[in-house]
Protein backbone atom coordinates (compact mmCIF):
# COMPACT_ATOMS: atom_id res chain seq x y z
CA UNK A 1 0.00 0.00 0.00
CA UNK A 2 1.26 3.41 -0.74
CA UNK A 3 0.18 5.41 1.92
CA UNK A 4 -1.81 3.90 5.41
CA UNK A 5 -5.20 3.22 5.36
CA UNK A 6 -6.46 3.41 8.86
CA UNK A 7 -9.43 0.85 9.55
CA UNK A 8 -11.12 0.17 13.02
CA UNK A 9 -11.14 -2.90 14.91
CA UNK A 10 -13.94 -3.75 16.96
CA UNK A 11 -14.00 -6.99 19.68
CA UNK A 12 -15.46 -8.30 22.68
CA UNK A 13 -12.54 -7.41 24.70
CA UNK A 14 -9.27 -6.02 23.31
CA UNK A 15 -6.58 -7.38 24.29
CA UNK A 16 -8.07 -10.82 26.38
CA UNK A 17 -6.00 -13.65 27.25
CA UNK A 18 -8.94 -15.85 25.15
CA UNK A 19 -9.08 -14.48 21.97
CA UNK A 20 -5.25 -14.10 21.42
CA UNK A 21 -5.92 -14.00 17.77
CA UNK A 22 -7.29 -10.71 17.83
CA UNK A 23 -5.08 -8.68 18.65
CA UNK A 24 -1.92 -10.57 16.68
CA UNK A 25 -3.79 -10.18 13.75
CA UNK A 26 -4.26 -6.32 14.42
CA UNK A 27 -0.33 -6.22 14.23
CA UNK A 28 0.11 -8.83 11.62
CA UNK A 29 -1.98 -6.13 9.82
CA UNK A 30 0.03 -3.14 10.95
CA UNK A 31 3.31 -4.73 9.34
CA UNK A 32 1.47 -5.05 6.39
CA UNK A 33 0.92 -1.34 6.27
CA UNK A 34 -3.02 -0.63 8.00
CA UNK A 35 -3.35 1.97 10.34
CA UNK A 36 -5.55 0.07 12.74
CA UNK A 37 -7.63 1.77 15.44
CA UNK A 38 -8.44 -1.37 18.46
CA UNK A 39 -11.97 -0.55 19.85
CA UNK A 40 -12.83 -2.99 22.94
CA UNK A 41 -16.55 -3.86 23.58
CA UNK A 42 -15.64 -4.12 27.63
CA UNK A 43 -12.16 -4.09 29.47
CA UNK A 44 -10.96 -7.22 29.29
CA UNK A 45 -11.31 -9.44 31.99
CA UNK A 46 -8.26 -11.78 31.57
CA UNK A 47 -6.26 -9.22 30.05
CA UNK A 48 -3.07 -10.44 27.55
CA UNK A 49 -0.05 -9.86 29.53
CA UNK A 50 2.78 -10.10 27.01
CA UNK A 51 4.49 -6.96 26.21
CA UNK A 52 2.98 -6.16 22.76
CA UNK A 53 -0.47 -6.79 24.13
CA UNK A 54 0.70 -4.51 26.96
CA UNK A 55 1.24 -1.95 24.41
CA UNK A 56 -2.07 -2.41 22.30
CA UNK A 57 -4.25 -2.25 25.33
CA UNK A 58 -2.90 1.51 26.44
CA UNK A 59 -3.94 2.51 23.02
CA UNK A 60 -7.45 0.59 22.81
CA UNK A 61 -10.57 2.97 22.94
CA UNK A 62 -13.23 1.09 25.46
CA UNK A 63 -16.66 1.42 24.33
CA UNK A 64 -19.00 0.37 26.99
CA UNK A 65 -17.25 1.99 29.75
CA UNK A 66 -18.55 4.69 28.17
CA UNK A 67 -21.79 4.55 29.72
CA UNK A 68 -25.60 5.00 28.47
CA UNK A 69 -25.49 9.26 28.77
CA UNK A 70 -23.12 9.68 26.53
CA UNK A 71 -24.41 7.36 24.22
CA UNK A 72 -27.80 9.10 24.42
CA UNK A 73 -25.75 12.62 23.59
CA UNK A 74 -23.98 10.99 20.57
CA UNK A 75 -27.20 9.75 18.92
CA UNK A 76 -28.36 13.44 19.70
CA UNK A 77 -25.89 14.54 17.44
CA UNK A 78 -25.79 12.28 15.02
CA UNK A 79 -29.51 12.76 14.53
CA UNK A 80 -28.38 16.59 13.91
CA UNK A 81 -25.46 16.23 12.08
CA UNK A 82 -26.50 13.48 9.50
CA UNK A 83 -29.87 13.29 9.82
CA UNK A 84 -30.77 10.70 6.46
CA UNK A 85 -28.06 8.72 7.91
CA UNK A 86 -29.89 8.31 10.62
CA UNK A 87 -33.28 8.21 10.08
CA UNK A 88 -32.17 5.24 7.45
CA UNK A 89 -30.64 3.50 10.03
CA UNK A 90 -33.38 3.95 12.91
CA UNK A 91 -35.87 2.16 10.30
CA UNK A 92 -33.17 -0.53 9.89
CA UNK A 93 -33.47 -1.17 13.63
CA UNK A 94 -36.85 -1.29 13.78
CA UNK A 95 -36.98 -3.79 11.47
CA UNK A 96 -34.16 -5.91 13.39
CA UNK A 97 -36.22 -5.32 16.16
CA UNK A 98 -39.50 -6.53 14.54
CA UNK A 99 -37.47 -10.10 13.02
CA UNK A 100 -36.79 -10.55 17.21
CA UNK A 101 -39.65 -9.44 18.69
CA UNK A 102 -40.32 -6.22 19.18
CA UNK A 103 -40.79 -5.80 22.75
CA UNK A 104 -38.49 -9.46 23.71
CA UNK A 105 -35.19 -8.70 25.68
CA UNK A 106 -33.39 -9.51 22.34
CA UNK A 107 -35.15 -6.54 20.62
CA UNK A 108 -34.35 -4.33 24.21
CA UNK A 109 -30.95 -5.20 23.53
CA UNK A 110 -30.35 -4.54 20.11
CA UNK A 111 -31.77 -0.61 20.79
CA UNK A 112 -28.97 -0.31 23.52
CA UNK A 113 -26.24 -1.19 21.20
CA UNK A 114 -28.15 1.09 18.23
CA UNK A 115 -27.48 3.74 21.23
CA UNK A 116 -23.82 2.35 21.76
CA UNK A 117 -22.94 2.52 17.95
CA UNK A 118 -23.99 6.27 17.62
CA UNK A 119 -21.42 7.24 20.41
CA UNK A 120 -19.22 4.38 18.23
CA UNK A 121 -19.92 6.36 14.91
CA UNK A 122 -18.37 9.74 16.35
CA UNK A 123 -15.21 7.67 17.20
CA UNK A 124 -14.98 6.66 13.87
CA UNK A 125 -15.59 10.15 12.49
CA UNK A 126 -13.01 11.86 14.80
CA UNK A 127 -10.18 9.25 14.23
CA UNK A 128 -10.83 9.34 10.27
CA UNK A 129 -11.56 5.89 9.97
CA UNK A 130 -12.37 4.48 6.43
CA UNK A 131 -13.67 0.77 7.06
CA UNK A 132 -14.84 -1.10 10.32
CA UNK A 133 -13.95 -4.57 10.82
CA UNK A 134 -15.36 -6.48 13.76
CA UNK A 135 -14.29 -9.97 15.57
CA UNK A 136 -17.64 -12.09 16.27
CA UNK A 137 -21.37 -11.89 14.74
CA UNK A 138 -23.46 -11.01 17.61
CA UNK A 139 -23.16 -8.39 20.52
CA UNK A 140 -20.01 -6.63 18.46
CA UNK A 141 -21.61 -6.73 14.76
CA UNK A 142 -24.89 -5.72 16.19
CA UNK A 143 -23.00 -2.25 17.10
CA UNK A 144 -20.77 -2.31 13.80
CA UNK A 145 -23.59 -2.93 11.45
CA UNK A 146 -25.20 0.25 12.84
CA UNK A 147 -22.09 2.92 13.98
CA UNK A 148 -21.12 2.11 9.90
CA UNK A 149 -24.22 3.12 8.81
CA UNK A 150 -24.14 5.94 10.93
CA UNK A 151 -20.24 7.11 9.79
CA UNK A 152 -20.86 6.39 6.35
CA UNK A 153 -18.03 3.81 5.86
CA UNK A 154 -17.92 0.41 5.30
CA UNK A 155 -17.68 -2.64 7.86
CA UNK A 156 -16.62 -6.38 7.58
CA UNK A 157 -17.03 -8.87 10.46
CA UNK A 158 -15.59 -12.23 10.97
CA UNK A 159 -17.41 -15.16 12.71
CA UNK A 160 -16.36 -17.96 14.95
CA UNK A 161 -18.34 -20.50 16.94
CA UNK A 162 -20.69 -19.40 19.79
CA UNK A 163 -21.66 -16.24 17.57
CA UNK A 164 -23.28 -18.44 15.32
CA UNK A 165 -24.41 -21.40 16.66
CA UNK A 166 -25.59 -20.05 20.13
CA UNK A 167 -26.07 -16.45 19.22
CA UNK A 168 -26.63 -16.22 15.66
CA UNK A 169 -29.45 -13.62 14.86
CA UNK A 170 -29.70 -11.67 12.35
CA UNK A 171 -27.03 -13.55 10.52
CA UNK A 172 -28.30 -13.52 6.55
CA UNK A 173 -28.72 -9.38 7.63
CA UNK A 174 -25.74 -8.84 8.65
CA UNK A 175 -24.24 -10.96 5.27
CA UNK A 176 -25.80 -8.60 3.72
CA UNK A 177 -25.04 -5.45 4.77
CA UNK A 178 -21.47 -6.36 4.96
CA UNK A 179 -18.93 -5.30 2.42
CA UNK A 180 -17.41 -8.92 3.19
CA UNK A 181 -18.59 -11.42 5.49
CA UNK A 182 -15.23 -13.69 7.20
CA UNK A 183 -15.94 -16.94 9.11
CA UNK A 184 -12.91 -18.80 9.79
CA UNK A 185 -14.34 -22.38 8.19
CA UNK A 186 -15.71 -24.32 5.43
CA UNK A 187 -18.41 -25.65 8.21
CA UNK A 188 -19.15 -22.01 9.68
CA UNK A 189 -20.27 -20.70 5.94
CA UNK A 190 -21.92 -23.70 5.12
CA UNK A 191 -23.95 -22.70 7.68
CA UNK A 192 -24.30 -19.02 7.64
CA UNK A 193 -25.64 -20.06 4.01
CA UNK A 194 -28.31 -22.60 5.51
CA UNK A 195 -29.15 -19.33 7.78
CA UNK A 196 -29.98 -17.58 4.49
CA UNK A 197 -26.87 -15.94 3.64
CA UNK A 198 -25.25 -15.51 0.69
CA UNK A 199 -22.49 -17.52 -0.06
CA UNK A 200 -20.67 -15.48 -2.74
CA UNK A 201 -19.67 -13.16 0.02
CA UNK A 202 -18.84 -15.16 2.80
CA UNK A 203 -14.92 -15.37 2.97
CA UNK A 204 -12.85 -18.39 4.45
CA UNK A 205 -10.21 -16.56 6.30
CA UNK A 206 -8.84 -18.92 9.84
CA UNK A 207 -7.98 -17.65 12.62
CA UNK A 208 -3.73 -18.01 12.24
CA UNK A 209 -1.10 -18.47 14.45
CA UNK A 210 2.49 -17.04 14.53
CA UNK A 211 4.25 -20.32 13.82
CA UNK A 212 7.67 -18.54 14.26
CA UNK A 213 6.77 -18.60 18.01
CA UNK A 214 7.35 -22.28 18.22
CA UNK A 215 10.55 -24.37 18.28
CA UNK A 216 10.13 -27.81 16.18
CA UNK A 217 10.58 -30.65 18.15
CA UNK A 218 13.98 -32.38 17.67
CA UNK A 219 13.18 -35.74 18.14
CA UNK A 220 11.28 -38.14 20.92
CA UNK A 221 10.81 -36.61 24.28
CA UNK A 222 12.88 -38.23 26.48
CA UNK A 223 11.44 -37.36 29.59
CA UNK A 224 9.01 -40.34 31.84
CA UNK A 225 6.15 -40.72 32.35
CA UNK A 226 4.85 -38.82 28.78
CA UNK A 227 3.00 -35.71 29.82
CA UNK A 228 -0.44 -35.21 28.12
CA UNK A 229 -1.50 -31.34 28.06
CA UNK A 230 -4.25 -29.51 27.29
CA UNK A 231 -6.15 -25.82 27.32
CA UNK A 232 -8.89 -23.93 27.41
CA UNK A 233 -11.59 -22.16 29.24
CA UNK A 234 -12.71 -25.22 31.93
CA UNK A 235 -16.07 -24.95 30.14
CA UNK A 236 -18.06 -27.35 29.02
CA UNK A 237 -17.62 -27.08 25.14
CA UNK A 238 -14.33 -27.83 25.58
CA UNK A 239 -14.51 -31.80 26.91
CA UNK A 240 -12.42 -31.74 29.55
CA UNK A 241 -14.24 -34.02 31.49
CA UNK A 242 -14.09 -36.49 28.61
CA UNK A 243 -10.12 -36.67 29.26
CA UNK A 244 -10.44 -36.71 33.16
CA UNK A 245 -12.84 -39.95 32.72
CA UNK A 246 -10.08 -40.94 29.51
CA UNK A 247 -6.98 -40.83 32.28
CA UNK A 248 -9.01 -43.03 34.56
CA UNK A 249 -9.45 -46.04 31.87
CA UNK A 250 -5.37 -45.45 30.90
CA UNK A 251 -4.30 -45.54 34.71
CA UNK A 252 -6.30 -48.62 35.11
CA UNK A 253 -5.19 -50.53 32.41
CA UNK A 254 -1.52 -49.95 33.74
CA UNK A 255 -0.39 -46.73 31.31
CA UNK A 256 1.96 -44.56 33.08
CA UNK A 257 1.55 -40.95 32.41
CA UNK A 258 0.73 -36.89 33.68
CA UNK A 259 -1.81 -34.68 32.42
CA UNK A 260 -1.29 -31.12 32.67
CA UNK A 261 -4.57 -29.05 31.93
CA UNK A 262 -3.62 -25.21 31.53
CA UNK A 263 -6.58 -22.46 31.80
CA UNK A 264 -9.08 -21.71 34.18
CA UNK A 265 -13.11 -21.62 34.72
CA UNK A 266 -16.18 -22.54 36.02
CA UNK A 267 -15.91 -26.30 36.35
CA UNK A 268 -12.89 -26.64 37.85
CA UNK A 269 -14.20 -28.32 41.05
CA UNK A 270 -16.11 -30.07 39.54
CA UNK A 271 -13.17 -31.58 37.41
CA UNK A 272 -10.96 -31.97 40.51
CA UNK A 273 -13.73 -34.03 42.15
CA UNK A 274 -14.10 -35.72 39.08
CA UNK A 275 -10.46 -36.46 39.28
CA UNK A 276 -10.90 -37.91 42.71
CA UNK A 277 -13.75 -40.15 42.00
CA UNK A 278 -11.31 -41.75 38.56
CA UNK A 279 -8.59 -42.21 41.13
CA UNK A 280 -6.33 -40.22 38.73
CA UNK A 281 -6.27 -36.97 41.03
CA UNK A 282 -2.50 -37.61 41.83
CA UNK A 283 -1.92 -37.73 37.81
CA UNK A 284 -3.50 -34.52 37.08
CA UNK A 285 -2.43 -31.34 37.28
CA UNK A 286 -4.44 -27.93 36.94
CA UNK A 287 -2.00 -25.34 36.04
CA UNK A 288 -4.68 -22.01 36.18
CA UNK A 289 -4.66 -19.35 33.15
CA UNK A 290 -0.85 -19.78 31.12
CA UNK A 291 0.15 -16.43 29.90
CA UNK A 292 -0.03 -16.50 26.37
CA UNK A 293 4.08 -15.92 25.77
CA UNK A 294 4.78 -18.90 28.33
CA UNK A 295 2.26 -21.05 26.14
CA UNK A 296 5.41 -21.87 23.85
CA UNK A 297 7.59 -23.22 26.37
CA UNK A 298 4.85 -25.22 28.37
CA UNK A 299 4.06 -26.57 24.73
CA UNK A 300 7.19 -27.63 24.58
CA UNK A 301 7.34 -30.24 27.51
CA UNK A 302 4.69 -31.93 26.40
CA UNK A 303 4.80 -35.55 24.57
CA UNK A 304 1.11 -35.12 23.26
CA UNK A 305 -1.87 -32.73 23.62
CA UNK A 306 -5.36 -33.80 23.83
CA UNK A 307 -8.36 -31.15 23.23
CA UNK A 308 -11.52 -33.25 23.41
CA UNK A 309 -14.63 -30.92 22.02
CA UNK A 310 -17.77 -31.75 22.12
CA UNK A 311 -21.31 -29.98 21.83
CA UNK A 312 -22.20 -28.36 25.02
CA UNK A 313 -25.90 -28.37 26.84
CA UNK A 314 -26.95 -25.04 25.17
CA UNK A 315 -25.92 -26.18 21.13
CA UNK A 316 -22.47 -24.35 21.79
CA UNK A 317 -19.16 -25.80 20.24
CA UNK A 318 -15.79 -24.82 19.29
CA UNK A 319 -14.44 -23.22 16.09
CA UNK A 320 -11.26 -24.36 15.56
CA UNK A 321 -9.16 -23.99 18.66
CA UNK A 322 -6.64 -22.04 18.64
CA UNK A 323 -5.00 -24.36 21.06
CA UNK A 324 -4.88 -27.08 18.98
CA UNK A 325 -3.03 -25.36 16.05
CA UNK A 326 -0.33 -23.87 18.63
CA UNK A 327 0.28 -27.50 19.68
CA UNK A 328 0.94 -28.72 16.38
CA UNK A 329 2.61 -25.93 15.07
CA UNK A 330 5.09 -26.80 18.17
CA UNK A 331 5.25 -29.86 17.34
CA UNK A 332 3.11 -31.63 19.56
CA UNK A 333 0.91 -34.70 18.51
CA UNK A 334 -2.84 -34.04 18.89
CA UNK A 335 -5.87 -35.67 19.24
CA UNK A 336 -9.21 -34.12 19.03
CA UNK A 337 -12.91 -34.46 17.80
CA UNK A 338 -15.08 -34.81 15.00
CA UNK A 339 -16.98 -31.73 16.37
CA UNK A 340 -17.67 -28.56 14.08
CA UNK A 341 -14.81 -27.45 11.76
CA UNK A 342 -12.34 -29.66 13.36
CA UNK A 343 -11.54 -31.84 10.82
CA UNK A 344 -10.80 -29.06 8.83
CA UNK A 345 -7.19 -28.85 11.07
CA UNK A 346 -6.58 -32.40 11.51
CA UNK A 347 -7.06 -35.07 9.29
CA UNK A 348 -6.50 -38.27 11.20
CA UNK A 349 -3.65 -40.03 11.33
CA UNK A 350 -1.92 -37.53 9.13
CA UNK A 351 -2.45 -34.43 11.02
CA UNK A 352 -3.31 -35.99 14.18
CA UNK A 353 -5.85 -37.99 15.54
CA UNK A 354 -9.98 -37.79 15.54
CA UNK A 355 -12.18 -39.49 17.61
CA UNK A 356 -16.14 -39.18 18.69
CA UNK A 357 -17.02 -36.45 21.13
CA UNK A 358 -17.81 -37.14 24.69
CA UNK A 359 -16.26 -40.91 24.49
CA UNK A 360 -13.81 -41.50 26.83
CA UNK A 361 -12.88 -44.98 25.29
CA UNK A 362 -12.32 -43.60 22.43
CA UNK A 363 -10.22 -41.14 23.52
CA UNK A 364 -8.31 -43.15 26.13
CA UNK A 365 -7.38 -45.76 22.98
CA UNK A 366 -5.93 -42.65 20.62
CA UNK A 367 -3.80 -41.38 23.75
CA UNK A 368 -2.65 -45.38 24.26
CA UNK A 369 -2.13 -45.48 20.45
CA UNK A 370 0.30 -42.37 20.66
CA UNK A 371 2.11 -43.35 23.85
CA UNK A 372 2.89 -47.00 22.47
CA UNK A 373 3.62 -45.93 18.84
CA UNK A 374 6.78 -44.05 17.84
CA UNK A 375 6.30 -43.58 14.27
CA UNK A 376 2.60 -42.30 14.49
CA UNK A 377 3.75 -40.00 16.58
CA UNK A 378 6.59 -38.79 14.42
CA UNK A 379 3.99 -38.78 11.32
CA UNK A 380 1.45 -36.88 13.12
CA UNK A 381 3.89 -34.52 14.62
CA UNK A 382 5.35 -33.56 10.78
CA UNK A 383 2.11 -33.30 9.52
CA UNK A 384 0.46 -30.82 12.32
CA UNK A 385 3.40 -28.83 11.89
CA UNK A 386 3.08 -28.68 7.71
CA UNK A 387 -1.17 -28.61 8.12
CA UNK A 388 -0.48 -25.30 10.13
CA UNK A 389 2.50 -23.51 8.22
CA UNK A 390 0.28 -23.88 5.02
CA UNK A 391 -3.12 -22.87 5.81
CA UNK A 392 -3.25 -21.77 9.80
CA UNK A 393 -0.11 -19.62 9.75
CA UNK A 394 -0.62 -15.93 10.91
CA UNK A 395 1.28 -14.50 8.18
CA UNK A 396 -0.65 -16.33 5.70
CA UNK A 397 -4.24 -15.25 7.02
CA UNK A 398 -3.42 -11.78 7.64
CA UNK A 399 -2.21 -11.61 3.94
CA UNK A 400 -5.81 -12.90 2.75
CA UNK A 401 -7.45 -10.19 5.02
CA UNK A 402 -5.65 -7.55 3.60
CA UNK A 403 -6.55 -8.28 0.50
CA UNK A 404 -9.89 -7.96 1.80
CA UNK A 405 -9.34 -4.76 3.16
CA UNK A 406 -7.93 -3.73 -0.25
CA UNK A 407 -11.12 -4.79 -1.91
CA UNK A 408 -13.25 -2.87 0.13
CA UNK A 409 -10.92 0.12 0.47
CA UNK A 410 -10.57 0.40 -3.15
CA UNK A 411 -14.83 -0.08 -3.86
CA UNK A 412 -13.48 -3.46 -5.59
CA UNK A 413 -15.63 -5.89 -3.32
CA UNK A 414 -18.85 -7.82 -4.14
Amino acid sequence: MKTKERIAYLAPEIPALSATFVYHEILALREKGFDVLPLSVHPPASPATEECARALAAETVLLYPLGAASFLAAAVVCKLRHPIRYVTTAVMLLGDMATLGFFSRAAAGLFYRFLAAARLARILEAYGCRHLHVHFAHVPTDIAMYAARLAGITFSFTSHANDLFERGWLLKEKVARAAWAMTISEYNRRFLVSQGADGAKIAIVRCGVDVGRFDRRMGEMPDLPPVIGSLGRLVEKKGFDTLVAAAGILARSGKVFRVEIAGDGPLKASLLKQAEQEGVGGLITFLGPVANDAVPGWLAGLNQFVLPCRIDSNGDMDGIPVALMEAMAAGVPVISTTVSAIPELIENEVSGLIVPPADPHSLSGAIARLLDSAELRSRCSEGGMRKVAEEFSEQVNAEILATLFKSILTGSHP
